[in-house]
């Protein structure tokens, strides 16, 4: 993809592969008895506890006093009759809409946030509905808190403000290790708030009978309504449908609801309703039992405003069965039972609702710990600002968009899963959802318009009474409506690949399928897991959601971006269309929602002070003007900060995509490297391959030669000793003499090829060990110069020995070696030269030996320079002289042996010079009482050699081939027989003393040898 495309629609090119880091949660989120599968799927194996407990830990809900508080609130504003009917509807919409919640989060193990996702949300347009739960949590939290601190201060004398800090911090160590503990409290408590609830209406039942109906016929409160009025009674009910989002907080509790077993589904069905919906009967008798005993703290002469707080009303209650001291007393243990009960629940259920919220806005998730105090914190400062008193304004408003949003997850329960319209599965997790899906957003955000705009009363009075039963009837008929416009296009981003499908049938057919998390690597269930082709593996719920690095690589067509994109294109005139990548229409769409959301806000501040100066018209004016001009100069300040929003994730939005581009390149040039890396490595295994095979046909090549060799040497050792027998004859004529001296020649050439073959051989098969020790290389070098000065002087050359000025004490190096490397150099400048001089030029630097061979031969050509160091390679000059044309060959494999190298330079007429540079380190000077062996020069016929006397204390076989070997001419293999006779008398002499002396010598020494003591056949 090009820059410009790239420019054009960021978001929309693929991303590269990301590197999988583990992620660590601290003990917090690590620990699921403190975390309890917040944000997750509720696994079976957590779901230890039975249906009963489970639906007794849900029931104790109920507790809460803003039921009482409300049911009087009701009947002081609606009127007795108004009020319960209002009170009895509503049980009964209430329980309708929270059955279907009810049993999806029992069975799916999902709490209301994930319920809501997967029921026609989309991951991110359930975080409106999270936000809506998490504000009912904190509200009733602080409603509940209130009367509580009420409680504490008519018992204790506590002062309000302090007893609103204490209400709010004892639920905190409760709620922290969730359900563990809370069950535990609910299950501790509950005998003790039945009773202490019980009791008080007891007594007033016996003691003051005809109260009940004192308080039906509305005797002694002269101000409320008598008669039933539709308008009041919609009213009313709106109110008391507000209670509808308490479902939310039910199926929070009902997730951990034990898979239903046979023979017991019965039970199960039971508990699922009793734990659910069923907190709606005693909700009902409550709120009726509260405007009965508010009704009774009138009559006693409490005013209107102080009979609707609980306090009150069970202190009046309780006065008719106990004293005044112990009346407060209970009353207060009472509250204080009630509300702990209460807002345990409310603290649990917000830090879900925060969690969810903030975890998918910042991709980060500090633990549900952490958002118990959060939502303790917002309870504790509306409890400062005093909102107990603003209860029936706020449950109004609130109302309406808390039953659109739960509406429209019942219509896709019961009616769009049934018809195929959505998946019949709850699909929570974000790898598989569309982040909006406009059938439940569109349907709460519709009717939750429609709900306010009839409270307000722009839609006349009728539709005024009965705004809460218009939001429930336009969500479920919108939900309806886009669900059969889309039939389910936009609840899932995509489906299952195969391997989800096999572990699903697996998971099915046995026990939950345990999965390890490629990020976090903890194992978790099938459906908590799902399948992330950035990280190419298996990743959980938690994991998926705090990513914030893939970028949605399974799903970008799913993204909100993309989902806008595609919905201002399809509905924009074409010309516009162009902006809609240039952000203007980003920014116009944002400012017209910041612009609703603060003229919403303002306006509700503007409609609460402008009812307190509705009597002052020079007041009102001055509040809706006031309100006025703060409106422009926020709005003025957020269209600012909105366009800097925009640019600045439009710039954001480029960075990343020249970085993904790039990051592209990169991976394809390392794809690349890697193809080329895996051609090499192929190569280099059929090298590896063909050097095997080579050396096994070498070893075969040399196993093959030693065999022939000895094949050969043994007839050719007998025609030699036959010829050297017959050349003794005296009676032989000078041809028949010509013909056994080319016989000889022939024989001793033969050999030579033999053993330089051998050799060759040994080299090339690695056989060939180097035996390193200090080494004279002073007198080896003289010693090779006093070898070669006599048969140079027979042809009638000059030699020539130019030494470094300074020697080396001694060197460390393979003597042997060397002395083979410098006889063949020189024994070639000897046969080839005919006229002139031989110099050997010695320099010593740096622990670096530089020999130079230099001749007046005939040199070499070009052509034959090329290859005068291969095989068998005879130059013009050599067909003239005998050879085997391996001495060069063998010599320079020795020497590549000791790490040196060996070159030679030459031009025809100009003769030839060889040049060998070795790494000779000098060592100390050889030791006194071990000095080299002396390699004598030539000597003169009739000397008798000290070694003679050594030789005749030699078993005779070894004399007899030493001697064969001699008079074979024959240097390599009297070397090898002096290698065989190590440990003899004298035999390291010798073998030293045969590379420097004549063969003639060395026979002269062993027929003396032999005569003293005969040989085996001479």
């Amino acid at each position: 993809m090009n820059h410009t495309a790239d420019q054009a629609n960021p978001g929309s090119a693929p991303k590269a592969p990301i590197a999988p880091v583990r992620r660590a949660y601290h003990r917090w989120v690590a620990s699921e008895t403190l975390e309890d599968y917040a944000l997750r799927y509720t696994p079976q194996r957590f779901r230890r506890w039975s249906a009963g407990r489970v639906a007794n830990m849900a029931l104790g809900v109920s507790s809460f006093l803003v039921l009482e508080a409300l049911g009087a609130t009701l009947m002081l504003q609606f009127g007795v009759l108004n009020a319960a009917a209002a009170i009895v509807a509503a049980g009964v919409l209430i329980a309708l809409v929270g059955w279907p919640i009810s049993v999806a989060a029992a069975r799916h193990g999902v709490d209301m946030d994930l319920l809501t996702r997967g029921a026609g949300f989309g991951y991110l347009g359930s975080t409106l509905t999270s936000l809506i739960y998490a504000t009912f949590t904190f509200i009733f939290f602080a409603l509940e808190a209130a009367v509580m601190a009420y409680a504490l201060q008519l018992a204790l004398g506590i002062p309000s403000s302090w007893g609103y800090l204490i209400s709010a911090l004892l639920v905190i160590p409760l709620v922290t290790h969730g359900v563990t503990l809370i069950g535990r409290f609910q299950r501790w408590t509950q005998p003790l708030w039945l009773t202490l609830m019980i009791l008080p209406w007891l007594a007033v039942w016996l003691n003051d009978p005809g109260s009940m109906a004192r308080w039906l016929h509305q005797e002694g409160a002269p101000q409320v309504p008598k008669t039933f009025d539709w308008h009041l009674f919609g009213a009313a009910l709106t109110v008391a449908l507000a209670l509808v989002t308490q479902m939310g907080e039910q199926a929070d509790y009902l997730r951990f609801m034990p898979q239903p077993q046979p023979g017991r589904r019965a039970r199960w069905w039971l508990a699922v309703a009793v734990g659910g919906p069923g907190w709606v009967v005693p909700g009902v008798l409550k709120m009726l039992a509260g405007a009965w005993l508010a009704h009774l703290a009138l009559e006693h002469g409490v005013s209107a405003a102080q009979a609707v707080d609980p306090n009150q009303m069970y202190l009046v209650a309780y006065g008719h069965m106990l004293p005044s001291g112990w009346a407060v007393a209970a009353t207060a243990l009472f509250v204080v039972v009630s509300q702990l009960k209460i807002n345990v629940t409310n603290a649990y259920a917000g830090s879900l609702a925060w969690s969810n919220f903030f975890s998918r806005l910042t991709h980060h998730h500090p633990g549900r710990v952490v958002w118990v105090v959060f939502n303790t914190a917002l309870a504790w400062l509306l409890m400062e600002l005093n909102v107990f008193h603003a209860l029936g304004a706020v449950l109004g408003l609130y109302a309406h968009v808390a039953l659109a949003w739960l509406v429209a997850v019942v219509a896709d329960l019961v009616v769009l899963k049934p018809l195929g319209w959505s998946p019949r599965a709850i699909e929570f997790r974000r790898a598989h959802l569309m982040d909006i899906n406009p059938v439940g957003v569109g349907a709460m955000l519709g009717a939750s318009l429609l709900g306010v705009a009839a409270h307000f009363g722009w839609l006349g009075s009728w539709a005024q009474a009965f705004s809460a039963l218009v939001a429930m009837s336009a969500a479920f008929g919108l939900t309806l409506l886009l669900g059969a416009v889309t039939r389910g296009r936009y609840h899932l981003a995509r489906r299952a690949d195969a391997a989800v499908v096999a572990t699903d049938k697996a998971d099915a057919e046995g026990a939950p399928l345990q999965l390890r998390c490629v990020v976090c690597q903890g194992s978790y269930e099938r459906p908590d897991m799902a399948r992330c082709p950035a990280y190419g593996g298996w990743i959980c719920s938690l994991c998926c959601t705090l990513d914030a690095r893939c970028g949605d690589a399974c799903k970008p067509h799913a993204r909100l971006s993309t989902q806008l994109r595609a919905w201002l294109r399809r509905w924009l005139p074409r010309r516009l269309q162009p902006y809609v990548d240039a952000g203007l229409i980003h920014y116009l769409v944002a400012l017209s929602v910041a612009a609703l959301v603060l003229a919403a806000l303002l306006g509700l501040l503007a409609r609460q002070d402008a009812q307190r100066a509705v009597s002052d018209p020079v007041a009102l004016a001055w509040v809706t003007e006031v309100y006025r001009k703060v409106y422009v100069v926020l709005l003025t300040l957020g269209a600012v900060l909105i366009w800097w929003l925009v640019l600045t994730q439009r710039a954001r939005q480029v960075a990343q995509q020249e970085t993904h581009r790039y990051t592209r390149l990169l991976l394809r040039e390392i794809e690349a490297h890697r193809r080329t890396d895996a051609q090499l490595q192929r190569a280099r295994e059929a090298a590896e391959a063909a050097r095997r095979s080579a050396e096994r046909a070498n070893d075969a090549k040399t196993r093959y030669l030693y065999a022939i060799s000895h094949e050969l040497r043994t007839p050719l050792g007998a025609i030699m000793l036959y010829v050297q027998a017959l050349q003794r004859d005296a009676s032989l004529s000078a041809r028949q003499a010509h013909a056994l001296a080319m016989i000889q020649r022939g024989g001793q050439h033969v050999l030579s090829l033999i053993e330089g073959t051998l050799d060759l051989a040994r080299i090339e098969a690695g056989r060939v060990t180097l035996d390193v020790r200090p080494t004279d290389l002073r007198a080896l070098v003289q010693d090779m110069v006093a070898w070669l000065t006599p048969q140079a002087q027979a042809k009638g050359l000059r030699v020539a020995l130019e030494g470094p000025t300074r020697w080396p004490s001694a060197v460390r190096c393979d003597g042997s070696r060397l002395r083979q490397v410098l006889l063949n150099l020189l024994g070639n400048a000897v046969r080839y030269t005919e006229t002139g001089h031989i110099t050997l030029r010695m320099a010593y630097v740096c622990d670096v030996a530089t020999v130079e061979v230099i001749d007046t031969g005939p040199g070499i050509s070009a052509a034959e320079l090329e290859r005068v160091f291969e095989p068998f390679a005879r130059g013009a000059a050599g067909s003239q002289h005998a050879g085997s044309g391996l001495g060069l060959t063998i010599a320079r494999m020795l020497t590549q042996l000791m790490g040196g190298e060996l070159r030679v330079h030459s031009e025809l007429g100009q003769g030839t010079t060889f040049v060998l540079r070795l790494y000779l380190p000098e060592v100390a000077a050889l030791a006194s009482d071990h000095p080299p062996a002396a390699l004598p020069a030539p000597v003169s016929a009739g000397a008798p050699p000290a070694p003679v006397a050594a030789l005749r204390l030699w078993p005779p076989e070894v004399r007899e081939r030493l001697l064969q070997c001699v008079r074979l001419g024959y240097p390599r293999g009297v070397q090898r027989v002096l290698d065989d006779a190590t440990g003899l008398p004298a035999a390291e002499q010798l073998r030293q003393a045969a590379q420097a002396l004549d063969l003639k010598t060395l026979e002269r020494w062993l027929t003396e040898a032999c005569d003293a003591t005969p040989c085996a056949a001479t």
